[in-house]
């Protein structure tokens, strides 16, 4: 049995977030870039394991009210994303379908064969234009899960604050006073 094809054209202005809601449910993640649509296939398990063992870690170390969210849409300047991990403030709205950059204090992307250019340089610059805090880059090793660490500087762009690997666990004070052991989480 043939699958349906999905047909659609592609606007004729700038790719816009109402746009997103007109495109298939069929896994892969569109994110909108600058007015541009960016597709990527979805993520394999090793990559979802690695993202929920981190936000695990991330919500047992919370304090009351923070939230840790997998794949929520972010809206930024010109741009819809949906990071792997946001952290979310307090206060910050708990209805809605998009997150907006003001109430997310970190951002976390989990680096795929497919996602690695954006991962380290594209989405990077534009949650840096959108003022979020901090984020984190995760990329797996031979020896297991790295985490690259970036907080605001200037308001413009990211400044390392260093990596965190299997064999080096941390205490860290973003996104609050926690401690980051990789090496409990899958290789």
């Amino acid at each position: 049995m043939a699958q349906p094809v999905y047909e659609w054209r592609p606007p004729e202005r700038d790719w816009r977030e109402q746009d997103l809601y007109d495109l298939p449910e069929d896994g892969n993640r569109y994110e909108i870039i600058d007015g541009s649509l960016h597709v990527t296939p979805p993520p394999g398990f090793a990559h979802q394991e690695l993202a929920d063992d981190l936000r695990m870690a991330l919500r047992l170390a919370a304090p009351p009210g923070w939230r840790v969210i997998r794949e929520a849409g972010l809206r930024a300047p010109g741009s819809n994303l949906i990071p792997d991990i946001s952290v979310v403030k307090p206060d910050a709205p708990r209805d809605g379908l998009w997150l907006h950059a003001a109430d997310v204090a970190l951002v976390v992307e989990v680096e795929s064969p497919s996602s690695r250019r954006h991962d380290r340089f594209t989405k990077p610059s534009v949650y840096a234009e959108a003022g979020i805090p901090h984020y984190w880059r995760v990329e797996r090793s031979e020896f297991g899960p790295v985490v690259h660490r970036y907080q605001l500087t200037k308001g413009v762009h990211y400044e390392s604050l260093g990596t965190v690997g299997p064999d080096d666990p941390v205490q860290l004070d973003e996104p609050w006073p926690m401690r980051l052991d990789p090496s409990a989480w899958p290789r």
